[in-house]
């Protein structure tokens, strides 16, 4: 496992060098309120140009204040941003974001939801209206072009909110657990669908997620994180070919992974002992 583990990791170097980063989160750390609680501790890592990182963490981590610093929305007590080589600190509009709820207009349909994102980009109305058919027609939704989110199941309505993030120019993509409220069955196949979307673009990704599991199945990388003030404890690569396979959840790497990553969480410390 070890030699596996070093292999995937040289194999990330090299797409490092290879293509730009295009995220870099630079000793990231930030406090809130009169008494200064610091609720991330130092937090650095990179994103690949076509990488998929997850970030996992217990609970009340900072991983929504990560979000909102690396989005813009918040600034950092200390520590920098970048972008595709550039400082983008404090700056808004640099990443797309799909939310854990869809958040859809309720009062635009399905291709209108998703034209309107393409028309705040930029796109002309014509032609944005156009791309949102055409790309309904690629994920199975052509027959809910004309239909409410309310007509959607929860499924469904995550679709149509993860192709509104892929559409949007944005190079990054900051996904906070957008499965987190669906049923285990429906979770499960949102996640091969989404790969099989993703697999098809290679957008740089970062997922927020508290599922071990999904974070495995999804990404080449997983970055482990430590209970408040946030510090990252282990960045792990996963060493599974794409793409993905169902029976990767049996492998025995994957289980060994699995577990490596409670431990990690459950004990809040890398625990001296690397895989």
């Amino acid at each position: 496992m070890q030699k596996e583990m070093e292999k995937a990791a040289d194999t990330r170097c090299l797409l490092a060098d290879k293509n730009a980063l295009k995220l870099e989160v630079k000793d990231i750390h930030k406090s809130f309120g009169k008494a200064a609680k610091e609720v991330l501790g130092g937090l650095s890592f990179t994103v690949a140009d076509g990488e998929f990182v997850s970030i996992i963490g217990p609970s009340g981590s900072g991983k929504t204040t990560l979000f909102s610093v690396i989005g813009g929305l918040e600034n950092p007590s200390s520590g920098e941003i970048w972008m595709e080589g550039k400082e983008t600190t404090g700056v808004r509009g640099k990443v797309a974001y799909m939310p854990q709820l869809a958040s859809l207009l309720p009062w635009r349909t399905v291709a209108g939801n998703i034209g309107l994102s393409l028309q705040i980009a930029g796109v002309a109305k014509t032609e944005a209206n156009k791309m949102a058919k055409e790309w309904l027609v690629r994920i199975g939704l052509a027959s809910y072009a004309d239909a409410y989110p309310h007509m959607l199941s929860g499924g469904m309505q995550q679709r149509v909110s993860f192709l509104r993030a892929l559409l949007a120019p944005q190079n990054i993509m900051l996904l906070d657990e957008p499965f987190g409220a669906l049923d285990a069955l429906t979770r499960v196949e949102m996640q091969q669908w989404l790969l099989s979307i993703w697999e098809q673009n290679r957008r740089s990704v970062l997922l927020v997620t508290h599922s071990i599991e999904e974070a495995l199945f999804l990404s080449d990388r997983v970055i482990v994180l430590s209970r408040s003030p946030a510090v990252v404890l282990e960045e792990l690569e996963v060493p599974f070919n794409r793409p993905r396979s169902d029976d990767v959840w049996e492998d025995p790497r994957f289980i060994e992974l699995k577990s490596r990553i409670y431990g990690l969480l459950r004990t809040g410390s890398d625990g001296g002992d690397k895989l």
